[in-house]
């Protein structure tokens, strides 16, 4: 039997994010996921954390202010995990016209507060920029501006990882399968490989994402808001060469935009679509029209053009998005809505949500709940509190620090590390002298001590949670390297 104040169904972005900030105001905290962490909607955005500069086009520019404030504070907590990059807009007559493009930008400089990371936007002569070479010798025109780019599964886990040093619980593989209210108290059964558990909180917050609406019900919540729409967004990822500080915005014929990102280091990320879905989300995969679409926008720009027998990989996603009128997915709102429910007990549901905003809506998220639970502190999040691995700074300032301490570290495992674990790489290295000390090679630069610290300390139980989510090395690894990584972990 466990006694929490605050029982957080749900690890993606913004339970993670909400159980941490739960933690660090001296609450007893409990994160349960049904799955993996990030095993979902938050391992399948397009990675990027941003303002949203198509958002201006629907007139919210409440929650762009929002994520652009944002934007900020999240690279402050992880500068190794999030890269700002530069973003180039190619500009078509027949597509939307100058003056706008001008007046979308100059307003997304302003809606936020810019610092060195962040330069303004500016126009661009594509004939002379290095970009150019990779698109379109019709392409002439074009507008930069800036935004980051970050490892989304990885900014779930250490946000997670934060909140367990802070004294949290987190569970994964633990589906609570019953939820109800006791004396004003919540009754949970969470079930996992170990059996059944009984948990009792003060008050719960449904973080399910696409689940959430399901939970709203069963807890008996009466919903004067609106109802969550489901909506699959799909990428696809190529192995071809692309400038790694810079991404492109494409306007489409249909009014949505699709980007071209630079991913995994020498690979090109290219998203995102948006269907309506109906099912099971864990169930959702990218459909053939989905890749065709996506090679279509793409082929728009390119000067080399794409086909779906150069995708090397291709992920879906379904964004539980506050319901509309509108019957276009992609004009359905990336905001997010908070219901606090008081009878029969305490519970905070989460409606909705983007990437970037996870933080401070795990923020309002417990403010909301403080006369539930009026012992807690108060915020503490919003001065950019690093994320464990932060202490070295960037990407490129942990590399440097890392092959410092280890020169006989092999070039392509120190970048790879230092940007998914920064000062934690010296963890990793503790007590070991040479490349022989990392254990057994499975591929790609991966080595079992690798693997047995990722299964110690960031909850990976098999070879789909190391390749896919805590690395991104399934692009690397073939099926036999990967069968082998299993049975390597479930000798263990």
């Amino acid at each position: 039997m466990h006694d929490v104040d605050l029982l957080v169904i749900g690890g993606g972005i913004n339970g993670a994010g909400i159980a941490r900030d739960a933690s660090g105001r001296g609450l007893r905290v409990l994160l349960c996921e049904q799955h993996d962490l990030a095993a979902h909607t938050s391992s399948a955005s397009s990675k990027l954390v941003h303002g949203g500069l198509r958002y201006l086009e629907q007139g919210e520019l409440g929650l762009v202010r929002k994520a652009l404030g944002e934007r900020e504070v999240v690279r402050r907590q992880a500068p190794h995990l999030v890269h700002p990059l530069r973003f180039v807009l190619p500009w078509e007559p027949h597509l939307r016209p100058r003056w706008m493009l001008r007046m979308g930008l100059w307003l997304y400089d302003h809606l936020g507060r810019r610092s060195p990371a962040f330069p303004a936007s500016h126009a661009l002569d594509l004939q002379r920029d290095p970009l150019g070479p990779w698109l379109s010798p019709d392409l002439r025109q074009a507008f930069s501006y800036a935004d980051a780019q970050v490892d989304d599964a990885r900014l779930v886990l250490l946000n997670a990882l934060d909140a367990a040093q802070r004294g949290a619980q987190v569970h994964v593989r633990s589906r609570c399968i019953e939820l109800r209210p006791v004396q004003g108290h919540w009754q949970a059964m969470l079930e996992s490989a170990d059996g059944q558990h009984h948990v009792t909180a003060r008050a719960v917050a449904n973080a399910a994402g696409p689940w959430a609406g399901g939970l709203l019900e069963q807890m008996e919540a009466r919903s004067g808001g609106p109802s969550l729409r489901l909506v699959q967004g799909s990428h696809i990822v190529l192995r071809r060469p692309w400038p790694g500080d810079s991404a492109c915005l494409l306007q489409q014929p249909d009014g949505r935009v699709v980007f071209l990102l630079p991913f995994a280091h020498d690979h090109l990320l290219v998203g995102t679509t948006d269907t309506d879905y109906r099912g099971d989300p864990a169930r959702c995969g990218v459909l053939p029209s989905e890749v065709s679409y996506l090679c279509a926008a793409a082929n728009r720009y390119l000067r080399e053009p794409i086909t779906a027998q150069d995708v090397v990989w291709q992920f879906a996603g379904v964004r539980p998005l506050l319901a509309d009128p509108d019957p276009r997915a992609a004009k359905l709102s990336r905001d997010y809505r908070l219901q606090l429910q008081s009878d029969p007990a305490p519970a905070l549901h989460v409606l909705g949500g983007k990437l970037t905003t996870y933080r401070v809506l795990a923020e309002e998220a417990l403010n909301l709940l403080r006369p539930a639970l009026p012992q807690m502190g108060p915020a503490w999040t919003a001065g950019g509190d690093p994320l464990p691995g932060s202490d070295w700074g960037d990407a490129a300032q942990a590399r440097s620090r890392l092959q410092a301490l280890a020169p006989w570290l092999p070039e392509e495992i120190a970048r790879r590390w230092a940007g998914a674990y920064g000062s934690r790489s010296a963890e990793l290295l503790h007590g070991l002298q040479g490349v022989n000390d990392l254990g057994e090679d499975f591929g790609g630069g991966l080595h079992a001590r690798e693997v047995a610290f990722l299964r110690e300390h960031e909850w990976a139980l098999d070879a789909e949670d190391v390749l896919w989510r805590r690395s991104k090395l399934g692009l690397r690894l073939d099926a036999a390297q990967a069968a082998r990584l299993q049975a390597w972990i479930d000798r263990r």
